[in-house]
């Protein structure tokens, strides 16, 4: 007979301390949780395996999307590489809604200047180097629902048969401008001064005089018939040494304003945004010595060479799983000492050729991770590295199996772009990078390689 204690048996109470004594009994971490369960005579391993990858120079043929709120003026001969690129670019001038010229200017009979100016923030080359910079008025709206290239061919939107309404020479570094004052920047802001005919602002001034309306939006004032209210055309003529990067373009109207004490200039202002648009225009020369070099692989921006690379998932293990799939771009060190050497792309985009072909730039399209992938220039390795390519592996796997893989479906090329990130580091833009950099990459004849780590359930 067994006794009881508080309404349990002695043998519930026996069984309640045997279940206390084997949890207690166990390790406290869970690492071989679910694997004490398993069969014994199933196990996983693990293994490591790398496949030869074949990688080219591509060339881009100067067109690519000419998506970008910087636009760039000038012409450079690499000296490294001896290619040569050249750029000018069309603009629009955006009008803040309901715009107004001040009542007080308005009592003015003549405007006294006219100016574009084309502010820089940095450029590539020689602040020296002399060019010379024609400005046609477009005839033609450039219309903001059309995707414009680097290739455009500008006489779309304006009559080459015509002479420009102004022509000068300029250098970046403004000999106009005194030293002490082109070295402050609370003064002065880096810009190319291009003054137009006085009769170009006076239309305009005489126009709004007339129907203030004009600038009541971007549209208004695109429409009005004067001359730039369409845009204009900066085409580069001669000159070689430097590119800008042109951050802002301005269309000012001067006045002089009488005071008690001195004389002083007022204005009114339109400016290029990204609300309006903006075309650049590429032109790349000598880039055959470079695409023909077997002995390594290239990147050069802007609009000029990509590289291409081919995964081996033929040769991949399809019953395996792919825990891992890393693929690394090394960067040969420039042995070249030139104080005008050109950057590195800060940042690559892998990404499936077909898609690219397809308009990835064109949807907006950003990284997800599975068959679009960023990497970021290591300067301590000196490498591109796409730590886990995985997804865009078994991908083409899956596509293969089920017959839908197109002709091109091992094809990834590395693109160098700009990634823009929120306040929350949330990428919310990329476009292709369109500032001067290079880099030549270990490849051509030479195999890179996958590295794979599989992952098997033995039974």
């Amino acid at each position: 007979m067994f006794h009881t204690l508080r309404g349990f048996t002695l043998k519930t109470l026996l069984v309640i301390l045997s279940i206390i004594f084997v949890f207690t009994s166990c390790d406290d971490t869970t690492n071989t949780l679910g694997v004490g369960m398993m069969p014994e005579t199933s196990f996983l391993t693990k293994q490591y395996q790398t496949y030869p990858v074949k990688t080219r120079s591509y060339e881009v043929g100067d067109s690519v999307l000419a998506r970008t709120s910087t636009c760039y003026l000038g012409r450079f001969s690499d000296p490294e590489t001896g290619t040569v690129i050249q750029s000018d670019f069309l603009a629009q001038f955006h009008v803040l809604e309901n715009s107004h010229i001040a009542d007080s200017l308005l009592r003015n009979d003549s405007i006294s200047n006219c100016y574009l100016r084309l502010f820089y923030g940095s450029y590539v080359g020689d602040s020296l180097a002399s060019f010379k910079l024609s400005v046609y008025p477009l005839d033609s709206v450039m219309s903001p629902d059309e995707n414009y290239y680097t290739n455009i061919d500008a006489t779309r939107f304006y009559d080459e048969s015509k002479n420009p309404i102004v022509s000068k020479w300029y250098t970046l570094s403004d000999r106009n401008v005194e030293e002490k004052v082109r070295w402050s920047t609370k003064v002065y802001s880096p810009h190319i001064s291009i003054k137009l005919p006085l009769s170009v602002g006076q239309n305009i001034f005489e126009a709004y005089k007339k129907n203030n309306n004009i600038f009541q939006n971007s549209e208004t004032w695109i429409n009005s018939g004067l001359t730039g209210s369409k845009g204009f055309y900066f085409k580069l003529e001669k000159g070689d040494g430097a590119i800008a990067y042109i951050t802002s373009c301005r269309l000012d109207l001067e006045f002089d304003v009488p005071t008690q004490t001195v004389d002083t200039v007022a204005g009114f202002s339109l400016v290029s945004t990204e609300e309006v648009v903006q075309a650049n225009r590429f032109d790349n020369s000598n880039l055959e010595t470079l695409l023909s070099d077997n002995t390594a692989t290239y990147l050069k921006s802007p609009a000029g060479i990509f590289t291409e690379a081919t995964l081996p998932t033929s040769q991949i293990n399809i019953t395996d799983t792919i825990n891992q799939a890393s693929l690394t771009f090394t960067r040969y060190n420039s042995t070249f000492q030139n104080s005008f050497k050109l950057d590195i792309p800060k940042t690559l985009l892998l990404v499936r050729l077909d898609d690219y072909l397809k308009g990835y730039f064109e949807r907006y399209t950003l990284v997800d991770d599975k068959t679009s992938y960023l990497a970021t220039f290591n300067t301590a390795t000196n490498t591109y590295e796409f730590g886990n390519i995985s997804k865009l592996i078994t991908t083409i796997l899956k596509e293969k199996k089920e017959n839908t893989a197109t002709e091109n479906a091992d094809k990834v090329l590395l693109i160098p772009v700009v990634a823009t990130y929120d306040s929350n580091k949330k990428l919310v833009r990329l476009t292709h990078d369109f500032s001067l950099t290079s880099a030549r990459l270990v490849g051509g004849q030479d195999d890179i390689q996958l590295k794979v780590i599989y992952s098997t359930y033995h039974k």
